[in-house]
């Protein structure tokens, strides 16, 4: 979990985005995790336009769904122009008078012509390099909220109350992150010590 402010000019400084030192409130690994913190907090009076949810280590999934042939463009942009062919219909046959039905019938018919052989021409032009159909989506490996810093204490409270058990581990992980931080330090400083006379003493004897 973050606690150090991120920098007001940092990414998430711009436009509708702006939060004056972003301060972290969780770290949840789903989307409906942090929509939940969220909801909880808004439900209980905090400030939520103070909120931003950030989706960290994108990646795109593309699942392919099937194979490309002339015959199915053909097809979906037959579809495509017929849908389109009926809607125009539909609006000239509410300002002219006439025959409703053969009007709309030849527009359908020319619309799925025209879609036809647009999507003949689009498809040509990629040349076989990718004859298949697919859907894609980006998403992210986690999501943290993160709050201004002047209500990021309310925040946390607040969701201590939502989930005590991970607001405990949270404050152990913290609290063995900081006693490993120190541990470090002292090493590094006993160290130095234990190096100083020894570069005295070399120093002498040169």
């Amino acid at each position: 979990m973050t606690t150090q402010p991120m920098s007001a000019r940092g990414a998430f400084a711009q436009g509708a985005f702006a939060l004056e030192y972003p301060m972290s409130l969780g770290v949840y690994d789903t989307y409906p995790e942090a929509q939940k913190a969220v909801d909880y907090l808004s439900d209980h009076g905090f400030p939520v336009q103070n909120v931003l949810i950030v989706g960290t280590d994108l990646k795109q999934i593309e699942r392919v769904t099937g194979r490309l042939t002339r015959g199915r463009v053909a097809m979906g942009g037959a579809l495509s122009g017929a849908w389109l062919g009926a809607f125009v219909g539909l609006i000239f046959s509410i300002f002219e008078n006439g025959e409703t039905f053969a009007r709309i019938l030849s527009t359908v018919l020319f619309g799925a012509l025209f879609g036809l052989v647009w999507a003949l021409i689009g498809y040509a032009f990629t040349r076989g390099q990718r004859d298949f159909t697919s859907v894609s989506q980006v998403i992210a490996t986690r999501y943290e909220v993160l709050t201004e810093h002047k209500v990021v204490a309310q925040g946390r409270e607040l969701l201590a109350r939502m989930d005590p058990m991970k607001a405990a581990q949270a404050q152990v992980a913290q609290a063995q992150a900081q006693a490993y931080a120190e541990a470090q330090a002292a090493q590094a400083q006993q160290a130095a010590a234990t190096q100083a006379p020894t570069d005295s003493a070399n120093s002498s004897r040169a």
